[in-house]
């Protein structure tokens, strides 16, 4: 008796689902259901559940509440299910039950996973709504009710595209806060003369206000770059079914469901012109890809530069500090690493690694559908993730925090035989080489020999090399 109530017991709290495989016991806690769990045991990948990135699962409902209403006007749902699925779409939405999306982000399938853990786990929130118990699929079913008038080969991409969309601009918070932080050390430094090099050689003068400027500029481009990119993921493919002809779906459903989605999501998506192509394509994201990998070897140069220009803090550039975030070894007291712009460099890597997968998963699509999909899309929120928080760490524990070794970067100007350059106009080419040639033979400096010998006075020198004329040069005689 005791064992036959024990069994009682257990099957109360699961409950028995089927697919095409065969039959599986669910854990009534659970809201999604047997073709989640089949992914969960077929797909242990990267160990990362597709619930890491909340706008894919945003995306997701976003997409079955679009579909519900408009499968409701096209009479193909009842209001009290429609109702019911909308519901249990904002509950998503809101943030509840994401911790049900645990299938891997890396799968098989083309997204086929991913979609119907979506559908089971708003059929189960949906039966509850209804006072149903969870896997009562006669009154709501994940199929044939908030798969209705879709396939993953649509829903799947438009969920995407959204959730694209979305930790796009997040990122591009980031980045315009990071610009930001640049263009303040411009300013701050704008009266600071100091050596340009090219080639690891000395150059001519300019202003480390110019070299901070130079970089917000170039972060700044790619803010643009981004935001137009973005416009690339608004058309969609929602109503193209399987492979793009939009069987199973009235023809009236694909620009209805477009409306709906504008609507909820407050994105503008368009549905594509050429469903067909729009739903093997997958050039939109090959771009954003790109962007993020010009960015990232953006990012990457300006952290080289900062590690050199901090370089020391007695044997190396010197030119600036950088803030002092943690000890830097376990044998040499006293030592700090550049540890921030280290981390973004490693981000780089990352993004620009991922770009290459992004590249052969787009190449690898063959013929109505592209089924690596999910890869392109566990690299590109990955590259994201990592750039966003990679601009957030170097504007606010590094960017912000720097100076300037002004008198340093003066004693350099001066020291340097880079300045002949500077002083051509005035003194002439023969002169210039000579002072050139005799301070590199001797160990001096250019702006000392040039006073000793009479070739302009200390006010025209230091006029020549002032940061004012460095920052905007003129022709002086």
């Amino acid at each position: 008796m005791a064992e036959a109530a024990r069994i009682i017991e257990i099957k109360s709290k699961t409950r028995m689902e089927h697919d095409l495989i065969g039959d599986r016991e669910i854990s009534n806690d659970c809201y999604y259901g047997v073709q989640t769990l089949r992914a969960l045991e077929n797909f242990e990948i990267t160990g990362i559940p597709i619930s890491t990135t909340p706008e894919m699962i945003h995306g997701l409902a976003y997409v079955k509440k679009a579909a519900a209403h408009a499968n409701r006007d096209l009479g193909l749902l009842s209001v009290e299910v429609t109702n019911a699925i909308s519901q249990a779409c904002d509950d998503i939405i809101g943030g509840a039950l994401h911790d049900q999306f645990p299938v891997d982000c890396i799968q098989g399938g083309a997204g086929t996973s991913t979609n119907m853990n979506a559908n089971e786990v708003i059929a189960n929130r949906a039966l509850e709504i209804l006072g149903y118990e969870k896997g009562r699929y006669d009154i709501v079913h994940p199929n044939n009710d908030v798969n209705c008038s879709q396939s993953t080969n649509d829903a799947y991409p438009t969920a995407f595209r959204i959730a694209l969309h979305m930790v796009i601009e997040t990122l591009l918070t980031e980045m315009t806060a990071l610009r930001d932080s640049l263009k303040a050390k411009g300013e701050e430094f704008a009266d600071v003369l100091k050596m340009g090099r090219t080639q690891l050689q000395d150059a001519v003068p300019m202003t480390l206000g110019q070299e901070f400027n130079a970089y917000a500029t170039t972060l700044g481009e790619d803010v643009l770059r981004l935001r137009e990119s973005q416009q690339l993921l608004l058309e969609i493919n929602l109503g193209a079914t399987a492979i793009g002809t939009g069987i199973n779906a009235p023809h009236e459903y694909p620009a209805l469901a477009a409306d709906y989605l504008r609507n909820f999501c407050k994105i503008p998506v368009t549905t594509a012109p050429d469903l067909i192509e729009a739903t093997w394509d997958t050039g939109a994201y090959m771009h954003v890809s790109g962007i993020l990998k010009r960015t990232a070897v953006k990012l990457s140069k300006i952290c080289n530069d900062l590690r050199l220009l901090s370089a020391g803090p007695r044997a190396g550039l010197s030119e600036i500090n950088l803030p002092k975030m943690q000890p830097g070894s376990s044998i040499m007291p006293g030592k700090v690493n550049p540890v921030i712009p280290e981390v973004v460099n490693q981000i780089a890597f990352k993004v620009i690694g991922a770009d290459l997968t992004i590249t052969m998963a787009s190449e690898a699509g063959q013929l109505e559908l592209n089924v690596m999909e999910p890869v392109i899309a566990f690299s590109l929120f990955d590259s994201i993730a990592l750039l966003t928080r990679g601009c957030r760490t170097l504007g606010e524990k590094c960017i912000d925090g720097i100076t300037a070794n002004r008198e340093h970067c003066r004693k350099m100007v001066e020291n340097s035989i880079g300045i002949v350059t500077a002083l051509n106009p005035c003194i002439g080419y023969e002169n210039s080489t000579s002072i050139a040639k005799e301070a590199l033979d001797n160990d001096l400096s250019v702006y000392k020999l040039v006073l000793e010998k009479g070739l302009l006075s200390k006010e025209k020198l230091d006029e020549i090399l002032s940061a004012e004329n460095m920052m905007h040069p003129q022709f002086i005689s």
